[in-house]
């Protein structure tokens, strides 16, 4: 692993024995991954989730992951029992799932949600405790803190709910955030504040960021590169500013698929063109 490397994924492979079949989710997936923000996107059921969870050792069984080489920080993850893995995830690795308000416990307030993620990765007093809470509250710009920090999960919106799930995952101060699709449920403008956030928080921290989405423009706009998935594989990896400058007939698919205020169709027509698969793609990859 270079210098520069914070993660390396070499041939990750996820499959899923059904009923039905060998289901095979992610197909020989390479990348590397360094203090920088690495978007990930394709359509729905192309790998990005699972990939992200197959790096925390999150895919259960009848899930099955391999792969040549998995390393973080120069652990090798494939070789870790459960209980290194606890000591990577959260406080090396913190992963915000999908609609992550939903992955707050209900019954517990804001405040004793994210003083449980911080202790849970340190000795700390009840008062130091609190104090990193709230000012984590802060950093994801939370108004008021203190009443957020005694609300219970039931008692906030939509947006604050995102704020907290991250905040929660950003304590233990780790050096690799993976975001699976924290913006999905949000209306515009807190879904750029949410984005806002993040950013200020990688950059100053200087973590690396895997920021899973569908939505291209978004990515292109927010990320430093772009990965583009589909059937579990890689299509292409390109500098996220020059996402529109793609060659591959999959990622040039996705981008003429976009809606155009000016002219509906990217041709001029009224019409949005059809997504075309080639079959091909599922064998060879990037």
């Amino acid at each position: 692993m270079s210098q520069q490397s914070l993660l390396e994924v070499e041939d990750l492979h996820v499959d899923f024995a059904t009923p039905k079949g060998l289901v095979q989710a992610v197909r020989g997936v390479s990348f590397s991954l360094g203090r920088e923000k690495l978007g990930v996107v394709g359509e729905s059921g192309s790998g990005k989730s699972v990939t992200g969870r197959a790096i925390l050792k999150l895919v259960r069984p009848p899930g099955h992951v391999r792969a040549k080489r998995l390393a973080f920080d120069g652990i090798d993850l494939q070789g870790c029992d459960e209980r290194a893995m606890r000591t990577v995830r959260g406080k090396r690795i913190s992963m915000v799932m999908q609609e992550p308000k939903f992955s707050l416990n209900p019954v517990m307030t804001v405040g004793a949600q994210i003083a449980e993620a911080y202790r849970v990765h340190g000795q700390a007093s009840a008062a130091d405790t609190k104090r990193r809470a709230l000012e984590m509250l802060q950093a994801v710009r939370i108004r008021d803190p203190e009443r957020v920090y005694a609300a219970y999960p039931h008692e906030v919106s939509g947006g604050m709910g995102q704020r907290i799930m991250i905040a929660m995952m950003l304590i233990p101060n780790p050096d690799l955030l993976i975001a699976d699709e924290p913006t999905s449920a949000l209306d515009v403008t807190v879904q750029l504040q949410v984005l806002a956030i993040l950013d200020d928080l990688v950059s100053q921290r200087g973590m690396g960021l895997i920021f899973i989405s569908h939505d291209l423009s978004l990515v292109a706009s927010f990320c430093d590169r772009v990965m583009i998935m589909y059937g579990g594989r890689v299509m292409e990896v390109c500098d996220a500013k020059h996402l529109n400058e793609a060659r591959h007939p999959y990622t040039r698919g996705l981008l003429n698929c976009l809606p155009r205020i000016e002219a509906g169709g990217p041709d001029g027509g009224a019409d949005l063109p059809v997504l075309r698969r080639d079959p091909a793609w599922l064998e060879q990859g990037l």
